[in-house]
């Protein structure tokens, strides 16, 4: 019985870690650069930001709301304006048929 009362109480620590982290938001940075005889081949940088979507928002990102695979929204004004474009084609089309 106390293995069970340990085990909630570390739940109940790490949901309150994980809140305190995405409410606050982390950064985690770090390069990799390979290198032959001291001339630069490759450097990869790589930031990782753990936060929630309301604090990321907060902070000015919000990548995933203009990203077609995620956003419906993004997808649908995307379409309408390959749609707009395709008018004013066809459009500049039919005006040559007719000059002719």
């Amino acid at each position: 019985m106390a293995e069970k009362m340990a085990h909630a109480i570390e739940t109940t620590n790490l949901a309150d870690i994980l809140e305190r982290v995405l409410d606050k938001g982390i950064v985690i940075a770090g390069d990799i650069q390979i290198r032959i005889a001291d001339v630069e081949l490759l450097t990869i940088k790589i930031r990782l930001l753990v936060a929630s979507v309301d604090k990321a928002m907060e902070m000015g990102i919000n990548w995933w709301q203009s990203d077609s695979y995620l956003s419906p929204k993004s997808k649908e004004a995307e379409l309408e304006q390959e749609n707009k474009v395709l008018k004013e084609r066809l459009d500049q089309l039919k005006m040559r048929v007719k000059a002719e």
